[in-house]
């Protein structure tokens, strides 16, 4: 797959040049010397996207993906540089981005994340911490790559930021709060205005809600928004400019206000679920957020409806069973569930 987009070149304190850009599933891009974006084979494999930054001494590697996207992308790193690879930023705990931890701590790599990460992997990957299988279990029936590796979670945590500096890059590794999950971090490279977000912000239509709160979630990115960033490399999608984190802010905006204008009619979950279409109608017509329109349209409906105060819909949208469990979960412990995580953590 070929797109042509416009990406903003930063050097220094000041604003040089528009380029453009051919954009490969596949292919490495680099919109900024040292700084490397890498757009996962979502369609086929189920990987996301990846990131590096190559420092004086060693390299950052920004998600791990599956067992097999992080195997994908390694040779395009020591392609990159022959820097030894010292650290793996899980950007949340979901296992495209997390399950290929133990490739990159073969080599070496010290595993980092937010402290949430690993806190949702002992909610979830209960296999790993001595209970009944969990979601690696689950995740590994349909994938040869998991069957031949294990979970490795991260090692080195942080609350709020994490900083790697050199003469040549500066790495902030933020988190703002709730979002995508309750452990979503950022990546900001504050001389080249670039940020790597993870699914905290996506490309398309890649919103899986199950994990996180909606209304916690735009907080989250308006508070990312604030470093203004020039380039912005999502967790799946194309790379672009400020207007995709400026999309996925409207697009959840749009959503939550739609589905709450439904409800507020009285409206129970069966008469919110009828309305799906006429929200996806609605949400269509807006050029700017269309493209965040996908076959998980209806789940997202539901679950800005239960963040909203809503029960869940009596019959499911088609979810995977982890992920209807999950919803259910959700809508169970809607009150007060996110307790000091909800508060975004401004710049």
């Amino acid at each position: 797959m070929f797109y042509r987009f416009a990406v903003l070149a930063w050097t220094g304190a000041s604003l040089t040049f528009a380029t453009t850009l051919n954009a490969e599933v596949g292919k490495a891009q680099e919109p900024s010397p040292g700084v490397w974006f890498h757009e996962g084979d979502l369609a086929r494999r189920g990987h996301c996207n990846n990131g590096w930054v190559v420092f004086k001494d060693y390299v950052l590697v920004i998600d791990a993906n599956f067992p097999s996207g992080a195997l994908d992308v390694l040779p395009k790193i020591r392609a990159s540089s022959d820097r030894p690879i010292r650290f793996a930023f899980d950007t949340h705990h979901h296992g495209d981005h997390a399950y290929g931890n133990k490739v990159f701590s073969d080599l070496g790599a010290t595993i980092v994340s937010h402290e949430g990460v690993l806190a949702e992997m002992k909610r979830f990957e209960t296999g790993y911490y001595g209970g009944k299988p969990g979601r690696w279990e689950d995740t590994a029936k349909g994938r040869e790559d998991m069957k031949k590796s294990e979970l490795n979670p991260p090692t080195l945590l942080f609350g709020r930021e994490l900083d790697f500096e050199d003469a040549i890059h500066r790495v902030e590794l933020r988190h703002f709060g709730v979002a995508h999950t309750r452990g979503d971090g950022f990546a900001w490279l504050p001389k080249e205005r670039i940020l790597f977000t993870g699914d905290a912000c996506v490309n398309g239509p890649y919103n899986y809600m199950g994990d996180g709160d909606s209304g916690a979630w735009v907080q989250t990115l308006e508070a990312a928004q604030e470093l203004k960033p020039l380039v912005i490399c999502p967790g799946h999608g194309l790379m672009g400019g400020p207007e995709v984190l400026d999309h996925q802010i409207e697009f959840i905006k749009t959503l939550r206000a739609e589905v709450k204008s439904v409800a507020d009619r009285g409206a129970g979950p069966g008469a919110v679920k009828a309305a799906v279409d006429e929200i996806k109608a609605k949400i269509q017509k807006n050029e700017r957020i269309a493209n965040y329109v996908g076959p998980m349209f209806g789940s997202q409906v539901e679950k800005t409806y239960i963040d909203q105060g809503g029960k869940p819909f009596e019959s499911a949208f088609q979810l995977a069973p982890e992920a209807r469990k999950r919803l259910a979960e959700v809508a169970a412990q809607r009150s007060d569930r996110f307790g000091a995580f909800n508060e975004p953590v401004r710049p």
